[in-house]
C-alpha cells in the first residue's frame, strides 16, 4: 500500500514548527548561558560578594575536583536516597489516609479543618523541631522530607475523591456494587491524573524538605554541602 506524500500545506505546517521547536530551544539555551554571564562578570567585577554568591567558574572547578574524589556521589546518593524513600511514603501515607476520609465522611468533616492548618505551617520551622525530637539521623531527615508534602498532599488526593463523577458511583450502586466497589471501580481509576500531578509536586517538595533537614542535622547529602560550604568548597575570592 503506497503512502500518500503529505501536501504543501503540511510540509509547510511541519517546518514551521520545528522552527517554532528550534527557536524555543535557543531561547532556553540563551537565556541560561546569559544568567551565567551575568553572574560570572558580577563576581569578577565585584559587583555581588564572590564568597557568598560564588561564581560559575569556581562552582565548576570545584564540582570537578568533587567528582575526581568521588566525594560528590557520596552526598548526592544519600540526597537521592532520602528523598526517594520519603516521596514513596507521602504517596502511601497520602493515599491511606485520603482512602480512609473517603469511607468514613464524618471522620473527614472533623479532621479536615486540622489538616488545613498543618498544610500551612512554615514547614522549615519543623526540621529543628524534628531533630530535636528524634535525633540527628536519616530517619529524621526523612521525616522532615515528608512534612513539607504530607499534608497537602492528602487534601489534594481527599478532594479528588470527594469530585468523582456521581453519575458513575450511582451506576455501580445500581448494578448492585457496594462502597468498596466504588472506590476500585471508580474512584481510584478516576483519581490517576491526580495521582501523577501530585506526586510531580511532591518529589520536588520532599527535595526541599530533604535539603532542609540536612541543613541543620546531617553530615552528608547536598544540603550539608550548601550550609558547610566553607569548610568544603575552597573558593579562591
Amino acid at each position: 500500500m503506497q503512502v500518500a506524500e503529505p501536501s504543501l500545506a503540511q510540509q509547510s505546517f511541519l517546518e514551521n514548527r520545528k522552527r517554532r521547536l528550534r527557536a524555543i530551544t535557543f531561547a532556553r539555551i540563551f537565556i541560561f548561558l546569559f544568567f551565567l554571564l551575568i553572574w560570572e562578570a558580577s563576581a569578577r567585577l565585584h559587583l555581588i560578594d564572590a564568597f557568598i554568591f560564588s561564581s560559575p567558574s569556581r562552582v565548576y572547578r570545584m564540582f570537578v575536583s568533587m567528582v575526581s574524589d568521588h566525594s560528590i556521589f557520596l552526598h548526592m546518593g544519600v540526597t537521592l536516597a532520602e528523598t526517594l524513600v520519603s516521596f514513596l511514603l507521602v504517596f502511601l501515607f497520602s493515599l491511606l489516609t485520603a482512602v480512609i476520609l473517603w469511607l468514613f465522611h464524618s471522620l473527614s468533616k472533623v479532621l479536615e479543618p486540622y489538616l488545613v492548618v498543618l498544610n500551612s505551617l512554615p514547614k522549615s520551622a519543623l526540621a529543628p523541631l524534628l531533630i530535636v525530637w528524634l535525633g540527628a539521623n536519616m530517619k529524621t531527615i526523612i521525616a522532615a522530607g515528608m512534612s513539607v508534602a504530607v499534608f497537602g498532599s492528602i487534601l489534594t488526593i481527599y478532594t479528588g475523591f470527594s469530585e468523582v463523577d456521581p453519575e458513575k458511583v450511582k451506576l455501580i450502586y445500581t448494578l448492585g456494587g457496594n462502597r468498596r466497589d466504588v472506590l476500585w471501580k471508580v474512584v481510584l481509576p478516576s483519581s490517576i491524573p491526580i495521582f501523577i500531578n501530585t506526586m510531580k509536586v511532591n518529589i520536588g517538595l520532599c527535595l526541599v524538605g530533604v535539603v532542609i533537614g540536612e541543613f541543620i542535622g546531617s553530615r552528608r547529602g547536598l544540603g550539608y554541602l550548601i550550609i558547610y560550604g566553607s569548610q568544603i568548597f575552597r573558593l579562591d575570592v
